[in-house]
């Protein structure tokens, strides 16, 4: 059960990238919890979609799957477009889709560096531009969180693409809301640390060779004995959508338990 108010995104159409798993259906699910008019997710898995529109539904708000690839720029443009049709605006956005696949300074090929870049940068600056164009059209304001990545700091050696890609967001995110200010538009990022998510699991056992005791070994090697849970790290990303966050813009919080700068 979520801590935050069951009205705190009442009457909002709430659009979430990559919200057919993991991180992405958690905000899905915890939007539609607080009180969201309409949730849209997008995704390419049509069994896990319709399962989470059953679950929404539940939670008394309406919902809808866009099947979009955000690495292409007309796909990411068209998940604010068919919720502008489907609803008439946008109020809130969380840019959750996103890819992880290794590579080093020294074997990342070009291809795998735009792969990160299209998904991870690209399409979430688009999206970005097309629910900003449709506030200030309207005259709304609005909410934006990016989910950025503790990695966006440095990272480690074996994901020079994705760590880039990050950054490049988080710079886009304090961009944003600075020039978005004056239209009362919130802008913010979360930088996420290691999550338990399925995806993390596919990432494990393709890169890592780890088995099915991965996520129970990684509980034994940080402080609070456990990684990180996509329920709660939804519960903030819904804190910054809501008026319960008031004015905060342009922050990318570090939502993890290392502390960044400091060392032993």
């Amino acid at each position: 059960m979520t801590a935050l108010n069951d009205s705190a995104l009442a009457g909002k159409v709430v659009l979430i990238s990559g919200g057919t798993q993991g991180l992405g259906a958690a905000c899905a699910r915890t939007a539609a919890r607080c009180g969201a008019e309409a949730v849209v997710v997008t995704g390419r898995n049509p069994e896990k979609a319709e399962a989470l529109l059953d679950e929404i539904a539940e939670m008394g708000a309406d919902g809808m799957v866009v099947r979009a690839d955000v690495s292409v720029v007309e796909d990411a443009q068209n998940t604010v477009a068919a919720t502008i049709e489907a609803y008439g605006r946008i109020d809130c956005v969380v840019n959750a889709a996103g890819i992880t696949t290794r590579g080093t300074l020294l074997d990342t090929t070009p291809e795998l560096f735009a792969e990160h870049i299209n998904t991870n940068l690209r399409g979430p600056f688009f999206i970005m531009q097309a629910a900003v164009q449709d506030m200030i059209a309207r005259g709304a304001s609005g909410s934006i969180v990016n989910v950025l990545s503790m990695s966006a700091h440095g990272g480690q050696p074996f994901i020079a693409p994705y760590v880039a890609s990050k950054a490049g967001l988080a710079a886009a995110t304090k961009n944003a809301a600075h020039a978005h200010r004056a239209d009362r538009i919130r802008i913010n990022g979360l930088n996420i640390g290691w999550t338990a998510t399925p995806g993390e699991d596919a990432i494990q056992k393709r890169f890592h060779d780890a088995d099915d005791s991965w996520l129970s070994e990684a509980a034994t090697k940080v402080p609070f004995g456990r990684i990180g849970d996509p329920d709660e790290i939804a519960d903030m990303i819904v804190f910054l959508l809501s008026d319960a966050s008031g004015i905060v813009t342009g922050s990318v919080i570090d939502w993890d338990q290392i502390v960044m700068g400091a060392f032993d």
